[in-house]
């Protein structure tokens, strides 16, 4: 405990050295910066914009209140990263959902790592920290991607690199930003997966993956039965002839039962039942924090 107690006493130290103006840090080469960049250091909200680089784009509400609550409790444990704009003034670079629920609860200040970056270096480490650590869905992240590609002028090997992830895995996100607009929102919004904009993609008449995706959606197709219709499409099957009996007929209590737990959950449940009896669901998630919420509506502990 006293070492937590002289961590924080040691941040607010540095805050008080961040708000003399004659001693203004501006470079990593002024006066004190050595004392300040790369420590955690309590910094006012107030003094935080939102980084316009940030590719998470859809919070949400329920996990963000959860987190909020956790923070109430425990205090904000992994501090969030800024780059440092001007006198008092930061940008966040990562860990906007900290930020958001640390403003929610009415928090004044909150931990931070400063950056001194620039506007380029800034959109590279709120890309990358982000691709590596937030749960994005597959649509973010292949934007982000994409950013990297076109405004930091990174190859595909080279981003590669610089992710971790293999080339053939980024370009598989990649190409589901070919896809028209309207099936990345159903990507997004949790209504088909990654699997299904994969397939999906194979077709370049936009009119008619939209078709097939209206299909996927009303039908509850798997994405094996998705390959089977592109495949049938590519062999003069138009989207508009996919019928329910292409697939298993579902049960009108998996059906109507689904909807209720996709209600309840907030997440797109898929209930798999070969026989129309017995079968199994699967309930996705994206992070811990969304997993935590999910066993609390169950269980309701």
């Amino acid at each position: 405990m006293a070492k937590a107690t002289k961590k924080q006493a040691l941040g607010r130290g540095l805050s008080a050295l961040l708000k003399d103006p004659e001693n203004d840090i501006q470079s990593v080469s002024d006066k004190n910066a050595d004392k300040v960049v790369g420590n955690i250091v309590e910094l006012e909200i107030v003094s935080i914009e939102v980084n316009p680089f940030q590719p998470r784009s859809n919070f949400n509400d329920e996990a963000l209140n959860e987190l909020a609550i956790s923070i109430k409790e425990l205090g904000v444990i992994q501090p969030i990263t800024v780059r440092k704009l001007d006198f008092n003034k930061y940008q966040l670079v990562s860990g906007e959902r900290r930020f958001r629920a640390s403003k929610l609860i009415g928090l004044e200040t909150i931990p931070a790592y400063i950056r001194i970056a620039n506007d380029q270096e800034s959109l590279e480490m709120a890309l990358v920290e982000n691709i590596q650590r937030q749960d994005l869905d597959p649509i973010e992240i292949a934007l982000s991607y994409q950013r990297l590609i076109d405004e930091i002028k990174l190859t595909q090997e080279k981003l590669s690199d610089r992710v971790g992830k293999k080339r053939s895995t980024i370009a598989n996100y990649l190409r589901l930003l070919k896809l028209d607009p309207i099936i990345q929102t159903g990507i997004r919004d949790g209504f088909l997966s990654m699997g299904h904009g994969r397939t999906l993609v194979n077709i370049e008449n936009r009119n008619d993956q939209i078709e097939l995706y209206e299909k996927i959606v009303g039908q509850n197709l798997s994405v094996r039965d998705t390959e089977k219709a592109v495949k049938n499409y590519h062999a003069g099957v138009k989207p508009s002839q996919v019928s329910k009996a292409s697939s298993k007929q579902t049960p009108q209590f998996i059906d109507s039962g689904a909807k209720e737990l996709e209600k309840t959950l907030a997440v797109k449940v898929d209930v798999k039942s070969p026989d129309g009896n017995k079968g199994k669901i699967t309930i996705p998630f994206t992070s811990e924090d969304e997993f935590n919420r999910i066993k609390k509506l169950i269980t309701g502990e």
